[in-house]
């Protein structure tokens, strides 16, 4: 019997929604990369995500919550086992407290940053202006501390709620938040022993925004969007900047200055736009990605020194090896559950959304 067969099986004993049978994943990255996954499904409710969770991990079945999958890179022999895909039904919005000058929004793991902006815009509500043309969830941002333009998704949180790997849902303040520079560390939120080592996903965070001028939001946002345009690669695939800045440099520059704009690796090229962006040019694997971005980090060594960190997470690999891009599917090592994932162990790998 198929792997995926397999873990449809398991899957029948919990599971009564849709499922994707050795689905490829190329369509779930805005890399366009990446093999299939022995089965692809949508929870829509936070019962059914809960539901879901604890039986995979009862049933050992390795899985990774993605959102929009705007910072991943799934390797081209596909992943293991089950892709949580929390969409359009997993994106709500509402204002759950109102005080004279703000209001408290409270948003599902699944909404795209753009549709909450628009809707902030709708509802003169402003603060989150920065987040416009980043083509990630309000899962993966809060995940990953998402910024732009010297601004950071954790100064607007004020809660979040997240899960473990039993599918227990915790709510916690943002003081109870453990935000870094593109990060979180979600497993020490809930006090795990090694932080990371534990899966924890981001369910909803409740948002406190400021109530603006809608003209003056809309001016805000036309700003970034022209900012993005004139700064950014357009009409092609990537995963948007892809290493983190070291300290007070800019990634982008340090690759520039090594010479490497322009730089190919099979179908996967450095931006000649902006060198901190790997475009797909059409025809790229998740290895061309792979093999460029090591090449990348050996050149920027030689010259200035310093070790360029991924923003992207590589699933279901180990990333100091990447095994599973090279011809292994079975999880090596870590687990990288989640979008963007964050490294993690068996048997609770750590997860967010993106």
């Amino acid at each position: 019997m198929s792997r995926d067969r397999r873990t449809a099986q398991k899957l029948a004993d919990f599971w009564k929604g849709e499922v994707l049978l050795d689905h490829p994943m190329s369509g779930f990255s805005t890399l366009r990369v990446g093999g299939p996954a022995d089965a692809v499904v949508f929870p829509k409710t936070r019962r059914e995500l809960s539901n879901l969770i604890s039986g995979l991990q009862l049933n050992f079945v390795p899985f990774w919550v993605i959102g929009r999958g705007s910072n991943i890179l799934i390797p081209d022999d596909g992943l293991p086992g089950v892709a949580i895909v929390l969409g359009p039904d997993f994106s709500g919005i509402e204002i759950v407290r109102s005080e004279r000058s703000c209001q408290y929004v409270r948003v599902e793991a699944g909404c795209s940053l753009s549709r909450l902006v628009g809707w902030c815009v709708e509802h003169c509500l402003t603060g989150l202006e920065f987040t416009g043309g980043i083509p990630g969830s309000v899962g993966g941002a809060v995940a990953t501390n998402a910024g732009a333009w010297g601004k950071e998704v954790q100064e607007l949180v004020s809660s979040v709620t997240l899960m473990d790997g039993r599918g227990e849902l915790f709510s916690r303040d943002r003081e109870e938040m453990f935000f870094s520079y593109r990060h979180c560390d979600l497993g020490r939120s809930l006090g795990y022993p090694g932080g990371e080592a534990a899966m924890v996903l981001v369910v909803d965070s409740v948002f406190r925004l400021e109530m603006g001028e809608r003209k003056k939001i809309e001016y805000m946002c036309r700003q970034v969007t022209r900012r993005r345009r004139e700064s950014q690669p357009q009409g092609c695939a990537s995963a948007g900047s892809f290493f983190k800045n070291p300290g007070d440099r800019a990634a982008g520059r340090l690759i520039e200055e090594a010479g490497l704009k322009g730089l190919s690796v099979g179908g996967a090229q450095v931006s000649t736009f902006h060198a901190n962006f790997i475009v797909n040019t059409g025809n790229a694997t998740a290895r061309d990605i792979f093999d460029l971005m090591r090449l990348i980090q050996e050149k920027v060594w030689n010259r200035s020194g310093i070790m360029l960190e991924p923003e992207v997470r590589i699933l279901g690999t180990d990333a100091s090896s990447g095994r599973a891009l090279s011809g292994n599917s079975g999880v090596s090592g870590k687990l990288q559950c989640g979008v963007p994932g964050i490294d993690g162990n068996n048997p609770l790998p750590e997860a967010a959304v993106n």
